[in-house]
């Protein structure tokens, strides 16, 4: 089977040049077995700026592309230009491949969509609506497990040079195609061959974790590509230990750490001795998911105190209080709570990782970057403490805002539902490690993580139902708890009135507007079906037309949210900016970098009672600190990705870049003492 797959590579080549017709023509049929367009990030490039294109690459099912280096077997994709004068084109950038063993010969291979980035230099000397045509055969292979046949074909893309504007869609697509480029790793490997073994030691933090890892070398002449890599961790080094692929070390030796699904760092490694083998970092990341599993749950424990959670204490306080009567009922209950927990977590996850999995450059609490989802929360939670207050009781509806107030084991569900889908977004202690190791993850590791989240958020009042000792404490149920009902509608309102608040921070006065007159409308319309309820009449149906109505109006109304705000500054603050960030670096000067967001209380509890404080700004000032800000309010790829550089998926995050070293990650909770020690 070995030498008919080789034979059939050979015949491969020998045709890769044939034109595409009779490419197809030879082998039967009309649809190309990888289909190949041509996309342009910025529909009008600016003059002097560069542009960035992508080859979109889609294989047939069963189908697959090659890595630039393809391996034991394969033909990598080769393109020849045809621009405008003063045009150049860069390297072709491949995303991070996949391992495929056919007869035991490996490849380096794409087996699903793909797609190859390149940098044209658009000259200075261009004007505004001139024609920039571009113009590029490339050729490839497309191989199945038993045949491959070559592909090709003219691309073209025709552009007008204008301002280089980039439109949404493109901006979300292009993101999604950086994604699944490797990143810089910027600490120099080391490697040795020995013994006929080659051992590669990659520098790489401890704390960060990996999954699937695996070297791909760029080139020929390190190791025997089919050989079994056995990866290791020693400290803050990777090692990667292989057969090698002749006695002669090369000069250099380049390539891609693979870390996760599709991510993975670019590597150059010089000669140089190699530590031990250390403790073994198995495919499936073993070591890791347990880690990530105990701080998800120690997280999601913490996060029951942390002032992401204060707004909504009131369902979760109401449901405790309740649970003084019936052990049984107690117990149902604290199951059902647990439940909506853990399912809302879980379902959030879920989305999270299929948004990333689209292309999109999201993190842990996307949903709150959204301001429909801002607007859907603000008139549940406007429902609740109305509901609270007892301005209408709503006891036939069995859906939204309703069921948080409720008793019973539908309450309780959708209390847990409320209190993690609202609580979750701010990232607490431990919380920050784990859910960035969900991103790297396989699926069922990383989901097991987001349901430890839920878990540790649910099991204070597990135990309150469970163990008869903390429940003897609570005090019975009585005609109390109506009084306290009442109380308890009051941070209800104060969170609505942060909602509003959030709206108007994303989309202006205009949308908190159209936010606050849809509450009111909805307060109304509750009202009214609960006086009619109490008349012992009908109307819900009524209602909930008109509540559907009301929201889809107010959707439809709202505005849209423009391109990622720039971050508010305080003082000498600057925006981040990567670029700047490196420049800063560069020229010897410590940052402070911290990430916030208007919907995260963590970020800004820690901003007015640490960062913000007049002690820590004089600290800063007189050691020379530059402060950098990221607001991530809003859906920001840029801020998206750097977190995922820094093994994390939400807010709060801070780093400190004392003059010349590498960052130092910060608590989540700060203090001014934890601030003016880093200068002092």
């Amino acid at each position: 089977m070995r030498i008919i797959y080789v034979l059939l590579m050979t015949l491969a080549t020998l045709f890769v040049t044939m034109p595409v017709a009779a490419q197809i023509g030879a082998f039967g049929g009309s649809e190309p077995n990888i289909a190949a367009r041509l996309e342009a990030e910025s529909a009008a490039p600016a003059p002097g700026k560069p542009l960035t294109i992508a080859f979109v690459m889609t294989p047939k099912p069963g189908w697959h592309g090659y890595w630039e280096n393809p391996g034991d077997a394969g033909i990598g994709m080769t393109v020849k230009w045809t621009l405008p004068s003063g045009v150049t084109a860069g390297p072709l950038r491949h995303p991070v491949p996949e391992t495929l063993i056919i007869s035991g010969l490996m490849n380096y291979v794409y087996e699903g969509r793909y797609a190859i980035l390149v940098t044209l230099n658009i000259p200075a000397t261009m004007k505004p609506g001139d024609l920039l045509p571009i113009r590029a055969r490339g050729d490839w292979l497309a191989c199945t497990r038993e045949i491959c046949v070559p592909g090709g074909g003219d691309l073209s893309l025709d552009l007008l040079v204008g301002d280089g504007n980039i439109a949404p869609a493109s901006r979300a697509a292009f993101d999604g195609y950086r994604a699944r480029l490797p990143r810089a790793l910027g600490s120099e490997a080391r490697y040795a061959i020995q013994n006929g073994q080659f051992r590669l030691a990659i520098p790489y933090p401890a704390a960060s974790p990996i999954a699937d890892a695996y070297f791909f070398p760029s080139k020929d002449g390190a190791l025997a590509y089919a050989s079994p890599q056995k990866v290791s961790r020693n400290g803050d080094t990777v090692i990667i230990e292989a057969k090698a692929a002749g006695t002669s070390a090369p000069a250099t030796v380049e390539g891609i750490l693979r870390t996760g699904d599709h991510v993975g760092f670019a590597i150059r490694g010089a000669p140089g001795a190699v530590p031990s083998a250390g403790s073994q970092a198995s495919g499936s990341g073993a070591t890791a998911i347990l880690l990530a599993l105990g701080g998800a749950l120690l997280g999601g424990i913490l996060l029951n105190i942390m002032p992401c959670v204060f707004p909504i204490l009131s369902l979760k306080a109401l449901s405790l209080a309740k649970a003084g009567g019936d052990p049984r009922a107690a117990r149902r209950e604290a199951v059902a709570y647990a439940l909506g927990v853990v399912v809302t977590c879980l379902a959030l996850g879920g989305a999270l990782l299929a948004l990333r999995a689209g292309g999109a450059s999201v993190g842990w609490a996307f949903q709150l970057q959204d301001p429909r989802i801002i607007l859907v929360l603000l008139l549940l939670v406007t429902a609740i403490a109305f509901n609270l207050a007892g301005l209408f009781e709503l006891r036939a509806i069995d859906a939204g805002g309703a069921l948080a107030g409720r008793g019973g084991i539908q309450g309780s569900f959708w209390t847990g539902a409320l209190v993690a889908f609202v609580a979750t977004p701010c990232t607490g202690p431990f919380m920050g490690a784990a859910l960035g190791a969900a991103l790297v993850l396989p699926l069922g590791a990383a989901l097991a993580i987001f349901a430890g989240l839920g878990l540790g958020l649910a099991l204070p009042f597990l135990a309150i139902a469970f163990i008869p000792a903390i429940r003897a404490r609570m005090p019975k149920p009585g005609p109390w708890m109506k009084r306290f009902q009442r109380i308890l509608s009051i941070p209800m309102f104060l969170t609505a009135l942060a909602l509003a608040w959030l709206l108007g921070q994303q989309v202006g006065t205009g949308g908190m507007t159209i936010g606050i007159a849809a509450a009111m409308a909805t307060a109304l319309l509750l009202w009214w079906l609960g006086g009619r309820q109490r008349a012992g009449s009908g109307g819900v149906w009524i209602a909930s037309v008109a509540l559907a109505v009301v929201l889809a109006g107010a959707i439809a109304t709202l505005p849209r949210t423009g391109e990622a705000r720039e971050a508010k500054t305080e003082g000498n603050a600057v925006a981040f900016d990567e670029a700047r960030l490196a420049q800063l670096r560069a020229q010897g000067k410590p940052v402070f970098l911290y990430f916030t967001a208007d919907w995260c209380l963590t970020c800004k509890v820690n901003e007015n009672a640490a960062i913000e404080r007049a002690e820590v700004a004089d600290a800063f000032t007189k050691a020379g600190v530059v402060t950098m800000v990221g607001d991530w309010t809003n859906s920001d790829p840029t801020i998206g990705r750097f977190l995922e550089g820094q093994g994390r998926s939400g807010v709060p995050l801070y780093l400190f870049y004392p003059a010349g070293k590498e960052a130092q990650t910060l608590p989540q909770v700060l203090t001014p003492s934890t601030l003016t020690a880093l200068v002092n």
